[in-house]
């Protein structure tokens, strides 16, 4: 069990989410540069796939220690508009996902990004997606770090079908 599943939902404060079954546009951030050239996803879409991330960061135990739930609630939380995650499909079965964080220094930027990567590819042969590709909006102070990792990553998954981090590092 998680150590913050207590946190989970429930409480006095649940009147400041917006719910899973909804996509209030004005409450999640805008599609950043890594959907550019994509049509990000709206309405039922969005509200879809963002359920889908919901029940696998449950999974998996992606929860943002700061707030003390599953990230994937963070798209619900109206004290943060301009956070959350937003999604576009490429041509090929591909999903993008980019995060952007509550403040340009999260400090969990990089272990949840990672945790959502692995999160949605490495579940076995239960994938909607050949591939989701999870990116960090550049506002974040480590983007180049993070992103880089990300795509070392994603190509490691694309060559052998396994999630890994840090496994470039020995051939550099």
């Amino acid at each position: 069990m998680n150590p913050l599943s207590g946190f989970r939902s429930g409480g006095v404060d649940e009147d400041q989410y917006d719910g899973w079954d909804e996509f209030v546009l004005a409450n999640v951030p805008g599609p950043g540069p890594f959907l550019e050239d994509h049509r990000p996803l709206e309405g039922e879409d969005h509200v879809a796939v963002h359920e889908r991330a919901r029940e696998l960061f449950e999974e998996r135990g992606v929860y943002d220690a700061t707030f003390g739930y599953n990230l994937a609630k963070l798209n619900l939380d109206r004290r943060h508009p301009d956070a959350g995650f937003r999604y576009a499909l490429e041509d090929d079965g591909v999903l993008r996902a980019e995060f952007t964080p509550t403040t340009e220094f999260c400090p969990q930027a990089d272990a949840l990004l990672k945790g959502a990567f692995r999160a949605w590819n490495d579940h076995g042969g239960d994938r909607e997606y050949e591939l989701v590709r999870v990116r960090v909006r550049p506002s974040h102070n480590q983007t180049g770090s993070i992103n880089d990792a990300l795509e070392a990553a994603e190509r490691r998954f694309r060559e052998t079908g396994a999630v890994e981090f840090g496994a470039e590092r020995s051939r550099e």
